[in-house]
């Protein structure tokens, strides 16, 4: 079953609010120490859109002819917070050349990642590959394994630099039941919070 992908609408208004999550334990002792545990190994990333004009009506071409019924219909086939989904972050969404591990030998599966910053994480769900390499030559024995990984026919050789060129998607769902949109204007909508949450 192939997964559904959240639509691009001209009437996408500013701000956007990407937070990066973290589930930490913390238990403080009377001597003032504290015991930290962390749950998760890399963030989730939580994001919150608005729209501050969706067409009704198909007056108006501007914003896409019934992007209301568009982006509604999109959030009720998800069911609310029961179905997921893919969100392509337009600022972040590709790796070019990105090293994403190192050969030993024997292994034949990796996941994909992107660095940001000094920071390296796997990414959530690749949707296309441009270009693999293998010691920075190019390859095409691989195949894709969704939603993130890679399998190599024959296992890179050690100390092997694997790298990648490729577009990806944070898989999601809502993090509400209930949806807000507002008819301000005769044919024009607005939703003021959508707020959706990525999961592993």
């Amino acid at each position: 079953m192939s997964i559904v992908t959240f639509p691009t609408l001209p009437g996408q208004g500013w701000s956007v609010v990407k937070t990066p999550i973290f589930s930490t334990r913390v238990a403080s002792h009377s001597s003032g120490r504290e015991a930290r545990l962390g749950f998760y190994a890399h963030a989730l990333y939580g994001f919150e859109l608005t729209f501050d004009g969706l067409d009704s009506s198909g007056a108006n071409a501007g914003l896409q002819a019934q992007s209301l019924q568009t982006l509604m219909g999109f959030w009720l086939s998800c069911g609310g917070q029961l179905g997921t989904f893919l969100y392509a972050d337009p600022t972040d969404g590709a790796a070019a050349n990105q090293v994403i591990a190192t050969g030993d030998g024997s292994t034949m599966v990796f996941t994909f990642g992107r660095a940001i910053g000094g920071y390296f994480e796997p990414v959530s769900y690749v949707t296309s590959v441009s270009s693999v390499t293998v010691n920075g030559i190019a390859t095409t024995a691989y195949t894709l394994s969704a939603p993130n990984t890679i399998v190599f026919a024959t296992a890179p050789a050690s100390g092997a630099a694997v790298a990648a060129s490729f577009a990806y998607a944070f898989q999601c769902r809502f993090l509400e039941d209930q949806a807000e949109f507002e008819n301000f204007m005769s044919g024009l909508w607005r939703a003021k919070s959508l707020k959706f949450r990525q999961v592993r």
